[in-house]
């Protein structure tokens, strides 16, 4: 979904590079707070390292655009909300400056896109997903997968309604939404089968890792009860 230099019009590639840049100021110290210990601190590279792998094998959708994982949701779980939305700037960052992945100008639109509404639509989704589903070990990939199939068509929504606004390519605007939505509805699948397998593997090896395990019920009792001094059952 990386969106070249020229595919949106001047004010509105302005306009997201506002909100990408009021969006990372308010990620900053919500993401200090999100790393409690130096543990989690490799968690933080080996994320984006795995979500700038997955990012660089494009798939075209049609219409002079592409599609790819993302990895938003994925970020959420594992490393927090705040921490995915400033691990998913800096690949796309990276990737822009080096790669020509994604154009300088777009660079706000691609940090809005796939650095906000896919971490903040995937995070809530996982986050309802979480109060439905048992305190059991398996519910955090499974929530985590929905937040992922959610997250990836949202994105390509989003980037859409910005095209009626500001594209500047001659292609109808119901084309692009349909092969956005359709495209990205797919990849939204695999993008939810990959994170579940992915935050399976860390919650079977390591879940004192993964920052949406903190969710469960039962570990939120347990929270509970050690606040109040009392030892849970």
């Amino acid at each position: 979904m990386h969106v070249p230099d020229g595919f949106l019009d001047l004010p509105t590639s302005i306009a997201t590079g506002v909100v990408a840049v009021a969006g990372i100021a308010v990620a900053l110290p919500r993401a200090r707070r999100e790393a409690l210990d130096d543990r989690k601190a490799p968690m933080v590279g080996i994320v984006a390292t795995v979500i700038f792998a997955a990012q660089m094998i494009n798939f075209p959708v049609g219409v002079g655009t592409s599609g790819h994982l993302m990895g938003g949701a994925l970020a959420a779980v594992l490393v927090g909300p705040a921490t995915g939305v400033l691990c998913l700037t800096v690949v796309l960052i990276v990737q822009a400056l080096l790669f020509a992945d994604g154009g300088i100008t777009a660079l706000g639109t691609n940090i809005t896109l796939m650095a906000f509404v896919t971490v903040v639509v995937g995070w809530w989704v996982f986050r309802g997903f979480m109060l439905i589903l048992p305190g059991r070990r398996w519910s955090v990939p499974i929530a985590a997968a929905a937040g992922a199939l959610v997250s990836v068509p949202a994105a390509a929504a989003v980037f859409a309604g910005l095209f009626i606004v500001g594209g500047t390519v001659a292609v109808p605007a119901g084309a692009v939404f349909a092969a956005m939505l359709s495209w990205h509805a797919v990849i939204g699948v695999g993008e939810a089968v990959i994170t579940a397998l992915i935050v399976s593997a860390v919650m079977a090896t390591r879940p004192d890792l993964v920052y949406g395990a903190r969710f469960q019920r039962a570990g939120r009792r347990a929270a509970r009860a050690r606040a109040r001094g009392e030892v849970p059952a």
